[in-house]
């Protein structure tokens, strides 16, 4: 089909309607609207403005057909015939039942010369492609190649200690401090057996697979909630002996400040945190207070998510020739970490969203593992 110069400049008759305008603009305003959609709609309001097709097709950097396509679609069917129509081609040919062979092989069966399923083991058991495979996955959301780990906490007072952390986190008394304290143990002071191969352009950063152990080191970490900032200190050995050594510096840094108040810290309930040298200091700083996590839960312990700042972004891929010179880079870290990234920790789940999430889990595994005691008396391996 063409069109002539003197038709391409014509403003046609564009009739529409105030509400046919005001549901093409809020088409527009939609963040999801495809841009194919988008042009359309841009088009017909700008033949609803009375432009002509040729300026439309210049503002847009389009062909005029499509201008006259996009028209055309509008006169015919309104806003409904603006979002793209399906495309001609092979109708689908997965089958019910191929879809229900794989999904049921997929939970419930194992390859017989792997521990899980790839998509060429399918397709060779199931008797369909690779391709109609990665389509039945993906539509179920199943990825076999991947696993991943929990651990509940059999805590018996579980419920009660996430209700008194979480409530510090998001309600601290007033004029207290809030400090989260861990140690990261046996950090490695790892050296590269031969130079660094330099990033540049094309070619990723390169070292040997290879590494020289020079000792290692521990990291203990007083985060903050209220600044963000941390105190750190490395120490040779983890035991209570350095453990209250570090109490002592945050207790010196803390007194030091002009807002001092009580000091509530959150911590695991490792041994050197509860020893009897540990109680009696305590007992001569009844300004402290202990609040431990349940067991099996570092994830309510905010220092943790400084401890994995460190791993990623202070220690992965850096090599170090001596624990010194390890030791030396960790206290860098802190101070430039304090200096640009501080901010306060904020806590967005409450207590009842977090029991309520971990009781759902709980009942989740629970049927998980019926099924799975079920399967395995059932199951055959292809």
């Amino acid at each position: 089909m063409g069109y002539s110069f003197a038709a391409m400049k014509a403003r046609l008759p564009f009739p529409h309607t105030p509400e046919q305008r005001a549901a093409v603009e809020a088409l527009l305003r939609k963040s999801t609207t495809p841009q194919g959609v988008a042009l359309r709609a841009r088009i017909v309001l700008g033949l609803m403005d009375g432009a002509s097709a040729y300026a439309l097709a210049r503002r847009f950097g389009c062909h005029v057909h499509t201008v006259y396509a996009a028209r055309e679609r509008f006169l015919e069917s309104g806003v409904d015939g603006l979002p793209d129509r399906p495309r001609p081609g092979q109708p689908r040919k997965i089958t019910g039942d191929e879809v229900r062979r794989v999904l049921d092989m997929t939970m419930h069966a194992l390859p017989a010369e792997a521990t899980r399923w790839s998509l060429a083991l399918m397709s060779r058991h199931a008797g369909v492609t690779r391709y109609r495979v990665a389509r039945i996955w993906s539509e179920a959301n199943l990825r076999p190649h991947l696993l991943s780990t929990f651990n509940f906490s059999s805590d018996p007072d579980f419920a009660e200690k996430v209700i008194d952390i979480i409530g510090l986190y998001m309600n601290a008394p007033e004029g207290a401090i809030v400090l989260s304290i861990d140690e990261k143990t046996q950090i490695q002071a790892l050296d590269h057996t031969q130079p660094l191969l330099q990033l540049r352009p094309g070619q990723v950063e390169r070292h040997t697979h290879d590494y020289v152990r020079h000792g290692t080191t521990n990291l203990y970490a007083a985060f903050e909630l209220q600044s963000g900032k941390v105190i750190g200190r490395c120490a040779q050995r983890h035991r209570a002996k350095e453990f209250l050594s570090f109490l002592r510096l945050v207790d010196r840094r803390m007194r030091a400040r002009k807002d001092h108040g009580p000091i509530h810290v959150v911590l695991d309930n490792s041994s050197t945190h509860k020893t009897q040298a540990v109680r009696a200091w305590l007992a001569e700083h009844p300004d402290w207070h202990f609040h431990f996590t349940p067991t099996s839960s570092s994830w309510l312990n905010a220092v943790e998510s400084w401890f994995s700042r460190v791993e990623r972004y202070g220690l992965r891929g850096k090599a170090f020739h001596a624990v010194s010179e390890l030791r030396e880079h960790l206290a860098r870290f802190v101070v430039e970490f304090n200096r640009t990234l501080a901010k306060p920790f904020v806590w967005l789940k409450s207590p009842d969203s977090v029991l309520a999430s971990v009781a759902r889990a709980r009942d989740n595994a629970a049927v998980q593992k019926d099924r799975v005691i079920l399967s395995r008396t059932n199951r055959t391996r292809h």
